[in-house]
């Protein structure tokens, strides 16, 4: 069993065993998760999925706050380690790592990257995170790409942190297919209701899913549950 907990937008707090990993951090500049600390988040490691601002946003201060190591591709690592961060580790797609959580690969996302300066943010990208436990898909940023019938191909996928906010990356019925894609009857749901342009209707996407046979959960900000 693992825990995971959000902190808004792509944010989550994922424990394994006794480490924790934290995706996409944007928690300070959200008005919606106000009630999140940022000061008390510590991390093992901080795992970036592409340059926006609204996925890097504390990624700086947390992962100095936990001498933390910060993960992502080449461009976005380096921009980081320009910054003050000391221990970074830089990957690009298709490539795996073996970490003291578990296997990490770092694979195919369809959306565009550039860091918060203007900086270049190489590819987007999503991670498969293989531990003791079992194994999870963290989608980023993404359009549906057949690429994720690859993750079937390797990985039993138990469940998939996906973006269903439309507009800017996949809606609910592209989030439901690529839930079919990469093996998962299991999504949690994310980069929805942020902003005006991701403003969804929930109890559409729940029926949708529904209909689908897929469990769709939708946490609240500070919530935590156990997988």
């Amino acid at each position: 069993m693992i825990e995971l907990t959000y902190y808004g937008h792509s944010s989550f707090l994922v424990k394994i065993n006794d480490k924790k990993l934290l995706f996409d951090p944007f928690i300070r500049p959200n008005s919606k998760a106000a009630s999140v600390n940022v000061s008390d988040i510590r991390a093992d490691y901080v795992l970036i999925s592409h340059g926006h601002e609204d996925h890097v946003a504390d990624a700086e201060e947390i992962t100095k706050n936990s001498d933390a190591t910060l993960v992502s591709n080449f461009e976005i690592a380096t921009w980081f380690s320009k910054k003050g961060i000391q221990k970074y580790h830089p990957m690009n797609q298709g490539g795996s790592k073996i970490f003291d959580f578990g296997k990490l690969k770092y694979v195919n996302a369809v959306h565009s990257s550039t860091l918060p300066d203007g900086s270049g943010g190489g590819l987007a990208g999503g991670f498969i995170v293989e531990h003791s436990e079992g194994c999870f898909y963290f989608a980023g940023d993404t359009a549906l790409t057949y690429d994720m019938k690859l993750i079937a191909a390797e990985f039993k996928i138990d469940f998939a942190i996906m973006p269903i906010g439309d507009n800017f990356t996949m809606g609910i019925e592209d989030a439901i297919r690529a839930a079919d894609f990469v093996g998962t009857d299991k999504i949690i749901g994310m980069h929805y209701d942020t902003f005006p342009y991701i403003e969804i209707d929930l109890e559409v996407a729940k029926k949708a899913a529904l209909q689908a046979k897929k469990e769709l959960i939708l946490l609240n900000i500070g919530e935590s549950i156990t997988l």
